[in-house]
């Protein structure tokens, strides 16, 4: 098994609130930009091969990040079904965990918008970068 997938992501200005708290919409942001690093890196020319919408995300807000705090997000996938997949995140802060997260991503046909299978050099990527076997 592959080490997680990590990536700084550092808070913005436009990040806060009114009381210096990133806001909670704002923690998917942080998710999706390592996400988006994650398929780049691990899936490297096959990226342009991929369609994958998000179906369902769910995240457990532990603790506030704050303005001086330096968040490092974590991915990896964690199960793979034949046209969907699951990410899990968590997003550490020197004070410990900030949040928990789980997206559940499918792949689409990009002109009808229909579940498909994912492609084999995908999956492959992916098993090969998590150890994960095929699940249905």
């Amino acid at each position: 098994m592959s080490e997680t997938y990590s990536i700084d992501v550092p808070v913005q200005f436009r990040d806060l609130d009114p009381l210096e708290h990133v806001n909670h919409a704002v923690y998917a942001s942080y998710l999706e930009t390592a996400r988006v690093h994650y398929f780049s890196d691990v899936l490297g020319e096959y990226y342009e091969q991929a369609s994958f919408i998000v179906a369902n995300l769910e995240i457990s807000y532990l603790q506030p990040i704050v303005r001086d705090d330096e968040p490092t997000v974590s991915v990896t996938v964690t199960d793979l079904g034949e046209s969907s997949f699951t990410m899990t995140y968590e997003i550490d802060v020197d004070d410990g965990v900030a949040a928990t997260a789980e997206t559940v991503l499918v792949q689409i046909d990009a002109e009808t918008g229909d579940p498909t299978p994912i492609p084999e050099p995908i999956r492959t990527r992916f098993q090969a970068d998590a150890g994960l076997e095929r699940t249905v």
